[in-house]
């Protein structure tokens, strides 16, 4: 039988208010980019023809922005709901990669790890593992994940309450934010990696050799078969 003081050897420290505040700190800015795209997220669905509660529900529901982006471009370009899914989903598969590396920071409850698999994202991942120890880790997790997906949230909605108001998306721009955020989101690993370099490449040509002939969404399917360039590195012989 555990004794007291083993249990509370195992216990986890409570947070000191000077580690959270750092903490909060440290994810704030974070948290303002996300809102920043959360508003033009909302706003161009909405004003590109879109029900407000489809982008308002899509964040709470699926909470990946690069995914809902692609996925509602699809929409907003003419494709069906099918090819919309199906392009989110295959982006957003790199997440069961992110869950893994993040499995022992979250608890062994249920619905502990439900919740803390929603709140997985690229950012957040990044910055539980950035810290030192694994206390440390798991408040990062909770506090940088919980802050993004309300600030995400909250963006979203403002941006599909403005969005309603704006009218043809053509006269302001806006229907340029899809393709400028998913670049931005992939530009910085397209330029430090040759081999991803080669693979976007043959998937972009790809991709604009059958915009003319398949339905819209199917050309993002389609440019996947640009990782066939890719290899991993041979071994080294020993």
């Amino acid at each position: 039988m555990r004794s007291l003081l083993r249990t509370s050897e195992v216990r986890t420290p409570e947070a000191t208010p000077s580690e959270t505040a750092s903490l909060v700190r440290d994810s704030s800015l974070v948290w303002l980019a996300s809102g920043i795209v959360g508003v033009s997220f909302g706003a161009v669905s909405v004003a590109g023809g879109l029900p407000m509660w489809v982008p308002v529900v899509m964040s709470v529901v699926v909470y990946a922005g690069s995914a809902q982006f692609s996925a509602v471009g699809v929409l907003l370009a003419g494709g069906g709901p099918f090819a919309a899914a199906a392009t989110g989903l295959l982006l957003n598969t790199r997440t069961a990669a992110f869950s893994l590396a993040v499995a022992d920071i979250l608890d062994t409850g249920r619905a502990t790890r439900f919740l803390g698999a929603h709140l997985v994202t690229d950012e957040t991942v990044a910055f539980a593992l950035a810290q030192s120890d694994p206390v440390r880790r798991r408040r990062a997790f909770w506090i940088s994940g919980l802050g993004l997906f309300a600030v995400w949230n909250a963006g979203v909605l403002a941006g599909a309450i403005a969005g309603s108001a704006l009218g043809d998306t053509a006269r302001y721009g806006l229907d340029a934010a899809f393709p400028a955020v998913l670049v931005a989101l992939v530009l910085p690993v397209v330029r430090a990696d040759a081999t991803i370099r080669r693979c976007a490449l043959l998937g972009a040509a790809l991709a604009l050799a059958v915009t003319p002939s398949v339905p819209a969404g199917v050309p993002v399917l389609l440019a996947l078969a640009g990782l066939v360039l890719h290899r991993r590195p041979r071994e080294a012989a020993v």
